[in-house]
């Protein structure tokens, strides 16, 4: 709601515009915080201050180009009115922590203002709410329609409290900066998903080719290749699995984030563990897990993912006969916690500060002489931090490798 009917009389002072007005502006602007609807952080404090000052009217002010902002108005029933009329014009002129005007009728630049005659406001004060650069963007204020003097004291509290507010505008612009960061990353990591479905999708079909023709020379021409030959197609055919892993790992990752879209439901603990036995183990590997009856509640699709990676590492970077993977279960108020310990080759320390990190490899090759991607650790640090956790890893070279998780409840 706007104050409206009021010219400037011409016999009035109106207030000049600061030797900074268009950076002044910009950061008025740089707030969010024009035509906002109120909030009670901002009511809370001019309530208080008016209480403290024993005033009907507190006011919350942001001088834009051609009008005053009320981002708090206590004590009148509307936001805005015009700049050339207003205290606050001249009180962000003033290089001193507050600005008072114990009696506007007898101050020149006031005693003919619509506002004073109008309505009756006599008694100003107002602190300038200064930002780190020294740009006032407007203020903390009180009216009142008798004359005033402030104690000490009451001066004091408006200083600190303007300080509040300025406080209270950093805190709501560094909110909207993350939201809006938030987002543009958002935007960022789909794109990004997007083109590697894209991509991924593209090279899907040559790379089926190029496997297909190794095939079909090794079984239509094998004869006819001498050994150099027949390296040569062994190379072309390992190169295509290689990167064909490469390409799905690089979908799993990417689709990991669809899998934190599921809600979290109860499920009995022992489902995870069987349904990893049905999906990873075979005979000659041991999984030892726990056979408690508890339920717990979490996103399901997310975690059996977390636990085929890690169970999967285990068994593949593994050369026992009998691959040996034991997992644990407990809790806090407020996480679950897992393990999952082999006994398989380890890790050297100096590559468990990089394992988890994208297309980062031990460098080793698996039980099938294949060496990782260097996606499925990456992926499941996504999840877990994704669901609210951290991980760690405890290891020894060709003794086994504990990785330790939680996931909030």
């Amino acid at each position: 709601m706007l104050l409206t009917n009021f010219a400037p009389n011409p016999l009035m002072i109106a207030p000049t515009h600061p030797s900074n007005e268009k950076e002044r502006l910009e950061e008025v602007k740089s707030y969010s915080l024009l035509d906002t609807l109120p909030e009670q952080e901002y009511d809370d404090i001019t309530e208080l201050i008016a209480g403290v000052c024993d005033t009907p009217i507190a006011l919350v002010t942001l001088l834009d180009t051609d009008r005053n902002f009320l981002k708090s108005h206590h004590g009148v029933p509307f936001n805005e009115s015009p700049r050339d009329i207003s205290f606050c014009g001249h009180a962000i002129l003033e290089p001193e922590d507050i600005f008072i005007v114990e009696d506007a009728r007898l101050d020149i630049r006031f005693a003919d203002n619509p506002v004073v005659k109008e309505h009756n406001a006599i008694f100003y004060a107002g602190a300038p709410l200064r930002t780190q650069q020294g740009y006032p963007l407007g203020t903390l204020c009180i009216f009142d329609t008798k004359p005033r003097k402030l104690t000490e004291k009451q001066k004091l509290i408006i200083v600190a409290m303007a300080k509040q507010v300025i406080k209270l505008f950093e805190l709501h612009r560094s909110n909207i900066l993350l939201k809006n960061n938030k987002l543009l990353l958002e935007q960022r990591n789909q794109d990004l998903k997007n083109f590697a479905g894209l991509v991924s999708h593209d090279l899907k079909s040559p790379l089926g080719n190029i496997t297909s023709l190794a095939k079909l020379l090794r079984e239509e021409y094998n004869s006819k290749f001498d050994q150099q030959g027949i390296q040569y197609l062994d190379y072309i055919e390992e190169s295509s699995l290689t990167l064909n892993k490469y390409i799905d790992g690089m979908l799993g990752y990417y689709k990991s984030d669809d899998l934190l879209s599921e809600r979290k439901k109860e499920i009995p603990l022992q489902s995870i563990y069987e349904e990893i036995e049905d999906i990873l183990f075979v005979d000659n590997a041991e999984f030892r897990h726990p056979k408690d009856t508890i339920s717990i509640k979490v996103n399901q699709p997310a975690l059996l993912q977390i636990f085929i990676n890690l169970v999967g590492n285990a068994l593949k970077y593994n050369h026992n006969k009998v691959p040996f993977i034991t997992s644990t279960f407990a809790e806090t108020d407020t996480h679950y916690q897992f393990t999952v310990q082999d006994n398989g080759i380890g890790i050297d320390t100096e590559k468990q500060e990089i394992i988890f990190q994208l297309f980062k490899t031990i460098g080793k090759k698996d039980k099938y002489g294949e060496k990782g991607s260097g996606i499925g650790l990456a992926t499941v640090l996504n999840l877990v931090t994704k669901l609210g956790g951290t991980i760690s890893l405890d290891s020894e070279l060709e003794k086994g490798t504990t990785f330790t998780f939680t996931i909030k409840k």
